[in-house]
């Protein structure tokens, strides 16, 4: 159930305090508060509940400005907490009327809250505080230089800057070896946790060779550089004790034990097991290093390598953010986990920028990648100029080139 708070926040003067003093107007927060459109996603957000069953939910403006917080003072969700309970300025940001010494609310909110304002939501009111703050600078444009019917004409305005980024999970550098070890010793648990109950009942405990399996992992892992064919034979072997330790599982399961014995982790990794379990032995067979919709962390199987190709970090692991920066104000156009060509949407990234201002962008500052035949075309259909590449680099000069210059040396030499 929603309902909606009254009254509305007061102005930072009147925010009541337990001590003497007032909110400073120039405080970040303050600013912050005065810039977000809360209530025009008020009646979006209570959409989410049922108007008549359940308890009351928190507003908006709290749930959301609880996640800005987090985000931007990269905290916990316990320590934001902490921090909204002790600094006023947090507390009149959210919403409050006066100081309260108590939490807001439980840390465990922030989870429903992540849940219930989605991307789609936050590019809303990103795209909104962008329009406010255009509307104004225009205004003040027209009332000083007295252009509006100019203005209004103007069919390609502004910069688009676009290009495309990974956020990195925090996970450990994936290796076919280490995965391939990990889930031997998951497994190895579940085996442990399934014959529990059939104790007694089963003349032994399956076997698994875990010692063996570890000291023939140890013996490639420890070393500096090992070979290739040692990496293969290694793995071979690692993927012939999962399949060993699957088949068990399996034969414990006929015997009367129940996967509900282990728990939702353990469940969900053993489903993760097996298809990783497949995905390397096809690698392992077919002498390939690619695989579609590879895992590289089995705590984590969404997460993808994104292949960057720059230096240093040639492959990163995480989510890919497709963005656009107009005037330092930045977009997120497009989020995934699966790798995808960034340049494919150029034109969606560019009709975002018209519906959201009204015209398009004067010039575009891309990548060589986003310089397609028909991204070019497109570009010069609509009036976007294509700018310099910034990432282009000079050429290095040739042998011809270092004889003229060596020549022309030699002749200055001669004049002075």
């Amino acid at each position: 159930m929603y309902r909606k708070e009254e009254p509305p926040s007061p102005p930072p003067e009147n925010f009541e305090l337990p001590f003497e003093g007032k909110l400073c107007p120039n405080n970040r927060w303050v600013i912050m508060a005065e810039l977000i459109p809360w209530d025009d996603f008020e009646e979006e957000y209570a959409k989410l509940f049922s108007p008549e069953k359940g308890a009351p939910a928190k507003p908006f403006r709290m749930a959301l400005g609880t996640l800005i917080i987090k985000e931007k003072l990269g905290t916990s969700d316990r320590e934001t907490i902490e921090q909204i309970r002790e600094n006023p300025y947090l507390q009149y940001f959210i919403g409050f009327q006066s100081y309260q010494h108590s939490p807001p609310v439980d840390a465990s909110m922030l989870v429903h809250f992540r849940k219930r304002i989605d991307v789609e939501l936050i590019n809303k009111i990103n795209k909104e505080i962008v329009k406010k703050e255009k509307e104004k600078s225009n205004e003040e444009v027209k009332k000083k230089d007295f252009l509006q019917e100019k203005v209004e004409k103007i069919k390609n305005k502004g910069k688009l800057i676009l290009d495309a980024t990974c956020a990195p999970a925090d996970i450990k550098y994936p290796t076919d070896l280490g995965i391939l070890n990990q889930a031997r010793i998951e497994t190895e648990r579940i085996i442990d946790n399934l014959y529990k109950p059939l104790r007694g009942k089963l003349r032994q405990k399956p076997r698994t060779f875990r010692k063996i399996a570890r000291k023939e992992y140890l013996k490639v892992a420890k070393k500096r550089k090992s070979s290739y064919q040692e990496r293969i034979q290694a793995i071979g072997k690692q993927l012939k004790y999962i399949k060993n330790n699957l088949g068990h599982i399996e034969k414990l399961v006929q015997a009367g034990s129940s996967l509900k014995n282990l728990s939702k982790r353990q469940q969900n990794l053993l489903e993760t097991i097996k298809k990783v379990y497949e995905q390397q032995r096809s690698m392992w067979e077919n002498k390939t290093q690619s695989v579609p919709q590879r895992i590289v962390s089995l705590t984590q199987p969404h997460i993808r390598p994104i292949v960057r190709g720059k230096a240093g970090k040639p492959i990163e692991f995480g989510a890919k953010l497709s963005v656009s920066c107009v005037d330092n104000y930045v977009f997120l156009d497009r989020i995934s986990w699966e790798n995808f060509n960034e340049s494919c949407h150029l034109k969606e990234q560019v009709e975002k920028y018209k519906e959201t201002f009204g015209y398009y962008p004067e010039s575009l500052h891309v990548d060589k990648i986003y310089r397609a035949r028909e991204n070019r075309n497109w570009c010069k259909e609509s009036g976007c100029d294509p700018a310099p590449s910034h990432g282009a680099r000079e050429r290095a000069p040739s042998k011809r080139d270092k004889n003229q210059w060596s020549q022309v040396g030699k002749a200055s030499e001669k004049c002075q």
